[in-house]
């Protein structure tokens, strides 16, 4: 029990890491927005860039946990991910960072299908679910994250020390970590990818991610645009700061919630946290309202990924890591359509209009989930 702990907070290490350096990129978007003087339409332009290089890594992810044990490709895509946060941060065109961002979103894409894909086989030695406390490690580097950028961006920290600084942490413990992952974990079933009529057990999972997508990604990439510019509110991470911190601490509870209600019903439970709160902060824009609804927000997303990945799981044609890499290829597509159409949005009405893409996403998660905890009865 003692290796699997040790296994279980190596991994746990790398999620939390995962987390803090997206934020870190996140919650400086509005500071890249400002440098490059970009509108609404032309940031929704550069963020296509992450999605699209998350789309390119899919098929290469997917590949390399099937031929490889996944601690392997997680190693190599962690120190590309730290890299490509590097460039960023020092990019002064906008050849450079665009260059740094498709450097990024591709090395995270292939980390986080390695990491999950860990996580499938890490839980199968623990009798009680601990697939959410990953995620919530995830989402608690998130938290730290927008915490440290928050307090650079008070002290006039510039964007390049500090993101040079975090991925210097992250490589430290990276090289700490790395020895006390789960090896041999390649599974030895169920790694191809099968064409022809779509198979519905993934095709409503695959639906579910593309509206967690949505909604996340909208939080991640416009939450400190729209604190800024709609709520007007100078200390723009703020937004963030919440929605990261109710989604952090969310999750270190989901595994439990699930437990004691089920997940049809926290599928539900997810949606009206989620819907209401983007409701709130649209029709009431002032400070202590869009608090509040990020809030809820954050609530509201923090069990639904976690679940998703745990049901990938359960696949009876595809193993864990080829199940995960296939839906998250809707989760992409959702990243790819959501952000960059939230610009285009605001860029003909305003951001609070572009917003309900959002709700309508939230509100999706009900009739999703009920037609695949149907087709899960039926099989």
């Amino acid at each position: 029990m003692e290796l699997q702990k040790r296994q279980r907070i190596a991994l746990g290490t790398f999620f939390f890491m995962s987390g803090f350096a997206f934020s870190t990129w996140a919650s400086r978007i509005p500071t890249i927005k400002a440098f490059f003087d970009l509108n609404e339409a032309q940031l929704g332009n550069l963020l296509l860039a992450m999605p699209v290089s998350s789309l390119v890594g899919l098929p290469i992810s997917g590949w390399l946990v099937s031929k490889f044990d996944s601690r392997n490709p997680l190693i190599v895509a962690y120190f590309f991910f730290a890299l490509g946060l590097v460039i960023i941060g020092s990019a002064t065109e906008m050849i450079f960072l665009v260059t740094g961002i498709c450097l990024f979103a591709f090395s995270m894409r292939i980390l986080n299908i390695s990491m999950n894909t860990q996580s499938l086989t890490l839980q199968k030695l623990f009798p009680r679910k601990i697939l959410g406390s990953f995620h919530g490690l995830w989402s608690t580097g998130g938290l730290v994250g927008v915490l440290l950028s928050t307090l650079f961006i008070k002290l006039n920290i510039s964007m390049q020390t500090h993101f040079l600084s975090v991925a210097g942490i992250a490589a430290v413990l990276g090289i700490m970590s790395y020895g006390f992952l789960l090896p041999k974990d390649r599974a030895t079933a169920g790694n191809k990818l099968r064409l022809g009529k779509p198979d519905k057990f993934i095709l409503y999972l695959g639906l579910l991610i593309f509206f967690a997508s949505l909604c996340e990604g909208g939080m991640f990439d416009w939450s400190g645009v729209y604190f800024r510019e709609v709520v007007k509110e100078e200390l723009f991470t703020l937004g963030y700061l919440i929605f990261m911190t109710f989604m952090a601490v969310s999750r270190f509870f989901s595994d439990r919630l699930i437990e004691r209600f089920g997940m049809p019903k926290m599928f539900i439970i997810s949606s009206i946290l989620i819907s209401s709160g983007i409701l709130l902060m649209i029709l009431f824009p002032e400070f202590w309202p869009a608090i509040t609804g990020f809030s809820l927000v954050g609530v509201g997303v923090a069990a639904i990924v976690p679940m998703i990945f745990s049901l990938a799981g359960t696949s009876k044609k595809y193993s864990a890591g080829m199940a995960i890499s296939i839906i998250t290829t809707y989760g992409i597509v959702g990243m790819l359509l959501g952000p960059p159409l939230v610009g285009y949005i605001a860029h003909l009405f305003n951001l609070k209009i572009s917003f309900l893409l959002f709700l309508f996403a939230g509100l999706s998660f009900i009739p999703v989930s009920r037609l695949f905890f149907m087709l899960k009865e039926e099989q």
